[in-house]
């Protein structure tokens, strides 16, 4: 099933022309109005004009997540702020968030990306989306939500939470299709065990799932236990949110990138040289008709590879496989992105607690735990159990606070948690992604 048949099935050669006059546009227009990138062009001696074919957008240079923060929070935006009609964010390292903005074209471009990637999955007009991804700064929601739409299908904007009540409604209302992490979905399950449903006799036959890492044995546990198709997707919020590359239900291998909107590469993440395509590498995006907040060259720092050959849906987009790691120490957790130092910069600023921490992240039912363990100073170790349980208390308030994650914090003693000479380990993560 195709969505958009003139694009998403468009010959090569006419496929890369296309690229090609876009990009071009897309460089001219942050060139004249962005600040931030005219002088990491001028920097390296590039000017759009040097652009004469697709292998040429190896000489300019990289944009980073750190360059979004640094230029928090509208300071990318290519349009004045006026035209910016919604705003995004996701979390950051120091408190303050990452920031994309989208002009109403962007909104109808989304939502035109979401709805290839829902009818790839088999939705169709007429069926029901229990939309369970969080509504709100995060993007997955209203992303989903909006592409549903615009394909015709009844969307039930339940968001993330509440378990028993999400069965409910999908009993009552007759979900024939959801839109959640996969561990969410594992969770439902179970949800629905305790209430006494038999999943199975649901009307519900596709689950489209992103947000987080997921192995195809986590797909096969979701399909035999739902009785459904499980459809992997992916995106990031500084490229635009969830469309960037979705799988298809005649393939199920590898997610066919939206190569009309977005230019991808494949580079060595250490030397940031491109690598061909079949090779793994660092995955490295370019968007090409974004209007708020074009992004150059963005490193995503996942890791996977870009697979050529056709694909049986007759789709002529490339795909990338599943993304396999990361060159960095973010956690994805839950669908939230968290980096190791935003608990560090909260256990700084809390007296009493010494610089010295770990995290720990594993899978329980189906559902990602966070855990945190610090070391305590003496003063307040040999203090009463009241004073240290309102420690803990405190340290999960102002993690929840800033990252949007709950989490369990236990204090241990002085010089409990192991040293290291060279970087310490702050993560264990026990999940098996």
């Amino acid at each position: 099933m195709i969505w958009n048949e003139e694009f998403e099935t468009l010959p090569r050669e006419a496929l890369e022309a296309l690229q090609f006059k876009r990009l071009k546009t897309t460089l001219e227009r942050v060139y004249a109005t962005v600040p931030f990138y005219k002088k990491k062009f001028d920097e390296v001696g590039f000017h759009p004009d040097k652009l004469k074919q697709l292998s040429d957008l190896k000489y300019v240079p990289f944009t980073t997540k750190q360059d979004l923060r640094d230029n928090y929070p509208f300071g990318l935006f290519a349009v004045p702020r006026d035209q910016v009609v919604r705003v995004h964010a996701s979390s950051g390292t120091t408190g303050k968030p990452t920031v994309v903005g989208y002009t109403r074209r962007d909104i109808t471009t989304w939502a035109e990306l979401m709805a290839r990637t829902f009818t790839a999955a088999g939705v169709k007009k007429g069926d029901i989306l229990q939309n369970a991804y969080g509504y709100g700064l995060f993007t997955g929601g209203l992303g989903a939500h909006y592409g549903a739409e615009m394909i015709g299908a009844t969307v039930i904007p339940i968001s993330g939470g509440n378990s028993k009540r999400q069965v409910m409604l999908m009993k009552d209302f007759g979900s024939n299709a959801i839109s959640c992490t996969p561990s969410y979905a594992l969770s439902l399950y179970e949800a629905a065990l305790e209430e006494g449903i038999n999943v199975k006799e649901l009307p519900l036959r596709v689950g489209i799932f992103g947000a987080e890492p997921w192995t195809n044995e986590m797909r096969r546990e979701i399909e035999e236990k739902w009785g459904i198709d499980a459809i992997d997707i992916y995106g990031l919020s500084e490229v635009i949110g969830p469309g960037v590359s979705f799988e298809c239900i005649e393939a199920k291998s590898g997610l066919h990138i939206n190569e009309d909107h977005f230019l991808v590469e494949v580079i060595d993440p250490d030397t940031g040289e491109p690598l061909p395509y079949g090779e793994k590498g660092e995955i490295v995006f370019t968007s090409l008709t974004k209007e708020a907040l074009p992004v150059i060259r963005y490193r995503t720092r996942d890791i996977s590879r870009i697979i050529k050959e056709p694909c049986i849906c007759g789709r002529t987009f490339v795909r990338m496989e599943k993304v396999t790691g990361r060159t960095d120490d973010m956690l994805i957790i839950r669908g939230v992105n968290l980096f190791p130092s935003q608990i560090e910069s909260i256990l700084i600023e809390t007296k009493g607690v010494l610089p010295h921490y770990q995290i720990i992240v594993d899978r329980v039912n189906n559902l990602d735990q966070l855990e945190v363990l610090v070391e305590v100073s003496e003063e307040f170790f040999s203090d009463e159990i009241k004073v240290l349980q309102n420690l803990e208390q405190t340290i999960e308030k102002n993690i929840k606070d800033l990252i949007g994650i709950t989490c369990k914090v236990r204090l241990v003693e002085p010089k409990t948690l192991e040293r290291s000479e060279g970087k310490a380990k702050r993560v264990i993560d026990k999940r098996k992604l």
